[in-house]
């Protein structure tokens, strides 16, 4: 059984719908403990059996961050200033993770710390691939 979160920015410019198997607890989240994530709040979760299906009303109102590996694209909406969703390319896969305060009307999350420091570029791109969401489409509407 399958469970669908719905969720995007504050001004709706970017949706998504993140759907994963049924958990038996609450949704397990990491709080990223780097510069930018704990500057914007970033909190997020995956599962490697889920799916992320994003959509962007005008593309022209997002930019993408990319910083310290260059390894992962922030999609920031330009009107309000929320990263719904990370993206991740690797071995020419799109993997994800999204961030759970962009979630609407889901409460049952148990967030940890996490802490990626030292963590060489081969081996984080290895943890993406094996614990991000694997199933990644983004749709653009206009812009």
């Amino acid at each position: 059984m399958m469970r669908r979160i719905e969720g995007g920015c504050h001004c709706g410019n970017i949706r998504f719908e993140f759907e994963l198997p049924e958990p038996d607890g609450a949704i397990a989240v990491r709080a990223c403990g780097c510069s930018f994530c704990q500057k914007h709040g970033g909190v997020y979760t995956s599962h490697p059996a889920g799916k992320l299906a994003a959509r962007i009303a005008d593309v022209s109102e997002t930019e993408r961050y990319r910083f310290g590996t260059a390894t992962a694209d922030f999609h920031i909406c330009r009107a309000c200033g929320v990263v719904p969703f990370v993206t991740s390319e690797i071995d020419g896969a799109l993997y994800a993770v999204v961030n759970v305060n962009s979630f609407e009307g889901d409460d049952e999350l148990e967030s940890s710390p996490s802490d990626f420091d030292g963590e060489t570029v081969d081996s984080r791109l290895v943890r993406r691939q094996r614990n991000w969401i694997p199933e990644v489409t983004i749709e653009t509407v206009a812009g």
